[in-house]
């Protein structure tokens, strides 16, 4: 499988089940797309900003649900395999994505795997074992949460610095020089979110650094 980062604004992510892992899948997809959760029960607590649907669809009612809301992700994650089943078959002949829950195994075309995520501003880190070991994915995104701290904020600001060197109209190799020392820069890095320093003075020395300049 190919790690990608799919666009959802706009977009409608229909899940299938409202227990914990439906819970789950839905909070993340909220944040950007409009999720419908359908499910006879709604055991957990959060399920983000999401459009809750009370009702039991068995194999046939499925594909009524897919008119209705013409998804471009589906989610099985009840705990009937004949409706996870019958979610895949019609996701599939709609051509949209589809993220069984029950299955870590072969996807199949246009299955999808919902990674662990950690994030700091724009800048995101999927993580996925392939479904083998959750677990393990989990113990990743706990470890690397703490080497990207800060990484929002130095992204924003090297996209500042690659625009007015741009405009100083410094050349594309040297741009790319002085941006990439900004980045290796352990100096930089631990100024960034302390609040007790100007980290865009500190970048800007190093880019003159970088570029002979006088800081």
């Amino acid at each position: 499988m190919i790690p990608l980062y799919h666009d959802f604004t706009d977009e409608t992510v229909l899940v299938f089940g409202g227990g914990p892992v439906g819970a789950r899948k839905a909070r993340r997809f909220a944040r950007e797309a409009a999720v419908v959760v359908v499910s006879p029960e709604f055991a957990a607590d959060d399920y983000g900003d999401t459009d809750l649907v009370r009702a039991a669809p068995d194999d046939g009612g499925v594909a009524a649900w897919f008119e209705r809301t013409e998804p471009v992700l589906a989610v099985a994650a009840t705990d009937d395999a004949s409706v996870n089943a019958a979610v895949e078959r019609e996701a599939r002949e709609r051509g949209a994505l589809i993220n069984r829950a029950d299955h870590s195994e072969e996807r199949g075309p246009g299955g999808v795997v919902v990674p662990a995520t950690v994030r700091d501003g724009d800048v995101s880190v999927a993580i996925s074992t392939g479904g083998s070991s959750p677990a393990l994915a989990k113990e990743l995104r706990r470890r690397i949460q703490s080497e990207i701290d800060g990484a929002g904020e130095l992204a924003e600001l090297t996209a500042d610095v690659r625009e007015e060197l741009k405009a100083r109209g410094v050349d594309p190799a040297r741009r790319r020089r002085a941006v990439r020392t900004v980045v290796q820069s352990s100096r930089v890095w631990k100024d960034l979110g302390t609040g007790e320093s100007n980290p865009r003075q500190i970048v800007d020395a190093v880019v003159d650094s970088a570029l002979g300049e006088k800081s």
